[in-house]
């Protein structure tokens, strides 16, 4: 009995040691001092009204228009039945783990006033004025994101109404309209909440797509103001500053979620309930599917076809090129084994744990990342690193590798939490029977149940790591570099081709290792059994 309380003992202790952490941050940053490099640097001056304004603003712009794009995208695919669908819901379930700094690129790279759209306007003789820079092109890069995210949570709702509901509402010949207000909306309208508290937050704290797309200070928001007071200006008070009214807002959003239900983020992929709707209807969603679809694979094509450049050879030669690869590799995969570690602990103390305010400090840790998020994690170990006088080359790698396991985690435990739950209610009464120990009910119970939601959570946690620009942005060096600073340096340095080769090759790793992970340790779960 004492053996099978191990896992939420150790759940429990994470949480606790995460909370710690996230404390001695939030004390580093609050605590930070001017540190004075030269009496030449004058004080910057920020609108920190403007940058709150603009982040609230853009954020809650981005939300709004992303949700609604996964309701239509939930609703158009849960009611066709078409070849192809499930790996359209695969392509589209691959938006949370898609590099907003690759993302925005791509978009570039098709409507830029050099971009595809750009250049066949040219070819017709059309003007082309349309520029993605500015508040637009943040909502654009979001809503493409975000929508699709959104979009899979929403399915795996529909895809899940009980299919007696389903024919009784038939029977009494409901209209589209009816259906979606009797049965859809009642199951999407339980997981909104907490949905678009991720997205806002996620939004809210967006740095990649801001800095590459915001087009100058006019929207700039509060996560790249923090980059530019440390980095540009090495101004830590500044950024001390603007960090702390960040983490209060993200605190006040937050909060709330720590007592909820938590939503299920597993994509839909169920066959629909085979109710035929007039032609008119079916081609509004087929339309619905085409023009998101299109958003959001156009870009991730304009970003990969740079694989076939002759220049990537010579990319290929560059020593600098190697190194962040095998940085970014290693870090990814440390990350990612180390969000699947926590993660599993983590499901079995709230599993274990019935006390509605230990879960509450039990999922602290699930929110890290969104109310500390990258910028400002990386902002309070730079400070505690300057402190300690530890070298941030020496530091760097480990902030790298928690910040980004923290980043994963709150997707992985909603993957995680369901499955482990029914195992648990399934076998626990077997398990105590036979007196098993913690490790032979994992070897024998839940590790061969487990074997595909273990390969998405690894994929998960190394795309994220792999993708990521926020952690790196203030510990980043020519010595130090991992992809996507490397692909940075070079857009920053206006080698547009080879910024694309990089995110190109970034794009192809994360994909194969989200979508080929789960697989193979679906397989080797099941030859274990």
């Amino acid at each position: 009995m004492a053996s099978n309380n191990n896992g939420k003992i150790i759940g429990l202790v994470l949480s606790i040691a995460i909370s710690i952490l996230l404390i001695a941050i939030f004390s580093a940053i609050l605590g930070a001092k001017p540190i004075s490099i030269s009496s030449t640097i004058q004080p910057v001056n920020i609108d920190i009204a403007h940058l709150v304004r603009m982040s609230l603003i853009q954020a809650f712009l981005s939300t709004l228009f992303s949700v609604l794009a996964g309701i239509l995208i939930a609703y158009s695919l849960n009611r066709l039945e078409f070849f192809g669908r499930k790996i359209i819901i695969a392509i589209f379930a691959s938006a949370i783990i898609a590099p907003g700094l690759v993302i925005a690129i791509g978009l570039l790279a098709v409507w830029g006033r050099e971009g595809i759209i750009a250049n066949l306007a040219q070819i017709l003789g059309l003007n082309w004025e349309f520029s993605i820079f500015g508040l637009k092109g943040i909502l654009f890069a979001h809503i493409i994101l975000n929508g699709a995210f959104a979009g899979t949570i929403f399915l795996a709702r529909l895809d899940n109404i009980a299919i007696h509901k389903l024919k009784i509402a038939q029977s009494l010949n409901l209209s589209p309209l009816k259906r979606f207000m009797v049965l859809d909306w009642p199951t999407i309208k339980a997981a909104l909440p907490h949905v678009s508290a991720i997205i806002f937050l996620l939004c809210f704290t967006s740095f990649p797509i801001v800095l590459l797309l915001g087009g100058g200070p006019a929207n700039q928001t509060l996560e790249v103001a923090i980059y530019s007071a440390v980095r540009l200006d090495f101004n830590l008070k500044l950024a001390a500053q603007i960090a702390l009214i960040q983490l209060i807002i993200c605190i006040f959003i937050i909060l709330p979620s720590l007592f909820s239900k938590q939503v299920n983020l597993r994509a839909g992929i169920s066959r629909p309930y085979d109710w035929k709707e007039n032609k008119y209807i079916r081609l509004f969603q087929f339309i619905i599917l085409f023009l998101f679809f299109f958003a959001f694979i156009l870009p991730i094509i304009a970003v990969l076809i740079n694989l076939f450049s002759t220049e990537i050879f010579t990319i290929l030669q560059k020593q600098n090129f190697w190194r962040a690869t095998f940085t970014s590799l290693i870090l990814g995969s440390l990350s990612a084994i180390l969000t699947t570690l926590i993660a599993i602990f983590i499901v079995k103390a709230k599993i274990g744990i019935k006390n509605k305010y230990m879960g509450a400090i039990i999922s602290l840790p699930l929110y890290a990342y969104l109310v500390v998020p990258a910028v400002v994690l990386s902002l309070g170990f730079y400070i505690l690193s300057l402190h300690l006088r530890i070298s941030s080359t020496i530091i760097a790698p480990f902030v790298l590798i928690i910040a980004n396991s923290l980043l994963a985690l709150p997707f992985a435990v909603s993957l995680l939490l369901p499955s482990l739950t029914a195992i648990n209610l399934r076998y626990n009464k077997l398990s105590r029977s036979l007196n098993l120990s913690e490790f032979k009910r994992w070897h024998l119970v839940e590790w061969p149940l487990l074997g595909r939601d273990i390969g998405i959570i690894l994929g998960l946690g190394f795309g994220f790591s792999l993708g990521d620009l926020g952690v790196i942005s203030l510990f980043g060096t020519n010595e130090f570099m991992t992809l996507p600073w490397s692909m940075f340096l070079a857009s920053g340095a206006y080698r547009t081709n080879e910024s694309a080769i990089i995110g190109a090759i970034i794009l192809l790793l994360i994909f194969s290792i989200f979508w080929f992970l789960p697989i193979i340790f679906r397989k080797w779960a099941n030859a274990k059994s």
